[in-house]
């Protein structure tokens, strides 16, 4: 590990060297491409340092032991600085983990009412209002472009991108079905209800991901949008659905104010499912892999409860509860995100182990 740490640090401080040349200060996308590097690596680097701090003073606290006067007072020094130590060797080794390519990348989500009719379709409207809370959180800026509203409210379908650093490696995995446990404000006798909603995440296809699309293999339909969408909307045939007839894959984009803006929203989002298609060919091939991961990503898979009754929320997969349901609908995910971002890194930690032996 160290060894991989010092090279790390040692191509740091070469590229810190290099944004000082004016050669590359007058290039605009080597500058960008150097900083980008650098930006990477930079949590490990300070990391590393932080460490090597520790591995010194550790050297010199042991020396003060020898001390009559200084050595208790050493003692306690010394317990504190084997405990940063401690987890400082954790750290790195989460931070050595290979990055996953789609980690950085904005998300496109998509949640519909499953099993439970309207009350199904309320509950979707819930984990919107819950996604978008988090994404507000966070700092990150979410849009809408599909959308179709409930008969008795939330919706039957629902998808928006939310954009913003990371916004994928937090959201990855929620992609699933999940369940809400309540009595529906649509139920007269006050009986408990099991509804359904399905979640699903995908990494937003930008021009890093080379799919090619044959404009040959597209049927464009124009239609008058139905969503919301502000004042003006629903008046002219702005709404678009795209085929592609290879795959039967259909996308529709209804919420921006302009027939061609919503063919380029609606063009994005076509790539990034082809994209989702794509990734999950290479899973399946790959199964051991996906079976590893913390759920598959399929809708199918129930990931979640959320039991009003009891204020709790309990991720299946990892068997984490918290009694904090009402904070959580509110978009307090941080705990929940990070117990699974946790779990998944203990998982490739130990595969990497086990690759080792």
């Amino acid at each position: 590990m160290i060894d991989r740490l010092e090279a790390t640090l040692q191509k740091y401080e070469q590229l810190e060297q290099e944004l000082t040349k004016s050669e590359v200060l007058s290039d605009i996308n080597k500058t960008k491409e150097y900083s980008k590097e650098m930006a990477s690596l930079e949590d490990i680097v300070t990391c590393y340092k932080k460490y090597k701090k520790v591995l010194l003073d550790i050297e010199d606290t042991k020396e003060m032991l020898k001390d009559a006067e200084l050595g208790e007072m050493a003692k306690e020094e010394l317990k504190a600085l084997e405990a940063e130590k401690e987890q400082l060797d954790k750290d790195l080794e989460v931070l050595l983990l290979p990055k996953a390519p789609n980690d950085d990348k904005n998300v496109i989500m998509e949640i519909r009412g499953a099993a439970g009719g309207d009350e199904a379709n309320i509950f979707a409207g819930d984990l919107f209002r819950m996604y978008t809370h988090y994404a507000d959180k966070k700092g990150f800026t979410y849009q809408v472009y599909n959308s179709i509203e409930g008969t008795a409210g939330g919706y039957s379908q629902i998808e928006f991108i939310i954009k913003g650093k990371n916004a994928y490696s937090l959201l990855k995995y929620e992609s699933g079905s999940h369940r809400v446990q309540r009595v529906p404000v649509t139920e007269a006798n006050g009986r408990l209800q099991t509804s359904t909603a399905t979640v699903l995440v995908m990494p937003e296809a930008d021009d890093s991901i080379d799919i090619e699309i044959n404009p040959s293999d597209l049927r464009i339909d124009i239609y008058r949008s139905s969503g919301c969408g502000g004042q003006g909307v629903n008046t002219t045939d702005s709404a678009v659905r795209i085929t592609h007839l290879p795959t039967n894959t259909v996308v529709t984009c209804q919420n921006e104010r302009s027939q061609i803006q919503n063919k380029e929203q609606a063009l994005k989002v076509l790539k990034t499912r082809l994209y989702e298609l794509e990734l999950q060919k290479q899973q399946e091939e790959a199964g051991a892999e996906r079976r590893s991961k913390i759920g598959s990503g399929d809708r199918a898979e129930k990931i979640r409860t959320y039991n009003y009754p009891q204020n709790r929320v309990t991720d299946h997969r990892i068997g984490f509860t918290t009694k904090n349901l009402d904070r959580v609908m509110d978009g307090d995910l941080e705990d929940i995100i990070n117990a699974l971002i946790q779990e998944d890194q203990k998982r490739k930690i130990q595969g990497d182990t086990e690759n080792d032996d």
